[in-house]
């Protein structure tokens, strides 16, 4: 709980980097699990009310061949893994140079990849930084729809930075008027690639890796820690939704009544009657429709 809380202050008040804060998170960690380590075990979830049968792998089954950590697999998925980010990058900075357009946007989601410890929702403000604020690919009200879009469908990230491939190539015109279309099609699958082949990299490299830490503490407490400081940094954007939907021209402007009834809506069904997230989106969705026709 203090972990998360620092973490939502650090990124929410004093506007650290995120890389900064898990390097801090995962500090604290290790050493809060050699002098208190019992606040660092990773707890379980209690006995489960149903059963589905044994696990094919469980906490007690040894990992399989292919799961255990071997140093030359590691050296060779960083090799091919080194390949194929580098030809493609390669190619596009001798195309189009390394400030053209498409080669900023691989490279600029590579980075996004590396940090994305948490998950989709613990990157997307970086990524709403980099794509509008940096190199203004969408406007903010854009971002926005994109951020609505990938919550719509399943896997929101990559939902997501397609989107902004597409929308920031296309209204650009990087391949001029005539291909927009085209050049949208291209950043998005680029952005795309350079987005998930680290994070494939890491299941495959690190898979193995975190098997052979199984139970080691000195390993798990940082990761612990992580974790954490990520529900802080979630929470975070959770503020950063709020303020870009219910004051979509700044807290000078005005405040969007429906959205902030929308919002309360959704959030007494979800935790008070307990329906389901697709019930709600459908829901709102419908509601949103009929707000703007009735304008």
């Amino acid at each position: 709980m203090g972990i998360a809380a620092a973490s939502f202050v650090a990124i929410f008040v004093l506007n650290l980097p995120f890389p900064l804060i898990v390097l801090a998170a995962a500090i604290i960690g290790y050493f809060g699990g050699r002098l208190a380590p019992e606040k660092f075990r990773v707890g379980g979830h209690g006995a489960a009310q149903k059963s589905f049968g044994p696990a094919l792998i469980d906490d007690d089954t040894p990992p399989p061949e292919h799961a255990r950590f071997s140093s030359w697999k590691l050296l060779r998925l960083l090799i091919i893994g080194a390949v194929l980010w580098t030809l493609p990058m390669a190619t596009l900075t001798a195309m189009f140079g390394w400030e053209g357009t498409l080669t900023q946007m691989s490279w600029f989601f590579t980075k996004a990849a590396l940090l994305t410890f948490g998950g989709a929702y613990a990157v997307l403000p970086y990524v709403y930084q980099g794509a509008v604020g940096h190199y203004g690919w969408l406007t903010p009200t854009q971002m926005i729809d994109g951020l609505a879009l990938g919550e719509t469908t399943p896997g929101p990230l990559i939902m997501v930075v397609a989107f902004v491939g597409f929308i920031g190539a296309y209204v650009h015109q990087v391949f001029g008027p005539d291909q927009a279309f085209v050049a949208g099609a291209i950043a998005a699958t680029l952005v795309t690639w350079f987005t998930f082949l680290p994070s494939f990299l890491f299941i495959l490299a690190g898979g193995p890796l975190v098997e052979s830490t199984h139970n080691e503490l000195k390993f798990t407490a940082p990761l612990t820690a992580i974790t954490a400081a990520v529900v802080g940094v979630i929470l975070n954007l959770a503020c950063f939704f709020a303020y870009h939907v219910l004051w979509p021209k700044g807290f000078d402007g005005r405040l969007d009544w429906p959205s902030l009834l929308i919002a309360i809506v959704a959030a007494t069904v979800l935790l008070r009657f307990k329906r389901g997230v697709i019930e709600v989106l459908i829901g709102c969705g419908l509601i949103g429709l009929g707000i703007y026709l009735l304008r």
